[in-house]
C-alpha cells in the first residue's frame, strides 16, 4: 500500500537565495533530527544532478542502517526528486518543489512511500507516520532557522 506525506514550508527569500541551500547535499545533515544519528557516507562536495547517488547512515528506532538515494529529477531552482534505492522502505520517492511567492519561497515536500513486508508491514503505518511527522516538523524548524538566518546576515 502506498502512503503519502505532504508538507509545505514558507521560507523568507527568493528562489535564487533559497534553492542553493537544498542543492548542497551536505546540508541534509543539519536539518535531520539528531536522534536519527544521520551522516553522509558519500564524499563531499557532491555534484547534484540527475543520476547522482548519495549514501547515508542513520538509525531508525535505534537500528543502524544505510540508505542509498538517486536524484531522479534535477530542475533547479524549481524541483528535484530523490528516490531510495536501498534503505528501510520498500519504496520512497521524495519530490521537493520550490515556488516564488512575494519575496518568499514556498517549499512543498511530497513523499510517496511503501513500507517493507507488505501487507504485514502496513501494521506499523501509524508508528511510521508519527515518526515521519516528527522528522518533518524538525526539518521545517531547522530550515527556517538556517536558511532565513543565513539570509539575514
Amino acid at each position: 500500500m502506498w502512503h503519502v506525506l505532504r508538507r509545505h514550508t514558507l521560507i523568507r527569500g527568493t528562489l535564487e537565495e533559497v534553492f542553493p541551500f537544498f542543492a548542497a547535499a551536505e546540508n541534509l545533515e543539519a536539518i535531520t533530527p539528531p536522534w536519527l544519528s544521520f551522516g553522509l557516507l558519500t564524499p563531499t562536495p557532491i555534484e547534484m544532478r540527475q543520476g547522482t547517488l548519495i549514501q547515508y547512515r542513520l538509525k531508525l528506532m535505534g537500528v543502524p542502517m544505510r540508505w542509498l538515494t538517486r536524484i531522479s529529477a534535477w530542475e533547479p531552482p524549481h524541483r528535484f526528486i530523490d528516490e531510495q534505492l536501498e534503505g528501510p522502505y520498500r519504496d520512497w520517492i521524495h519530490e521537493h518543489r520550490f515556488e516564488p511567492l512575494d519575496g518568499y519561497t514556498l517549499m512543498a515536500d511530497t513523499v510517496r512511500y511503501r513500507l517493507p513486508l507488505s501487507p504485514l508491514g502496513d501494521l506499523a503505518f501509524p508508528i511510521v507516520r508519527l515518526q515521519l511527522n516528527k522528522i518533518f516538523d524538525y526539518r521545517s524548524v531547522k530550515i527556517l532557522e538556517l536558511v532565513e538566518g543565513k539570509l539575514l546576515l
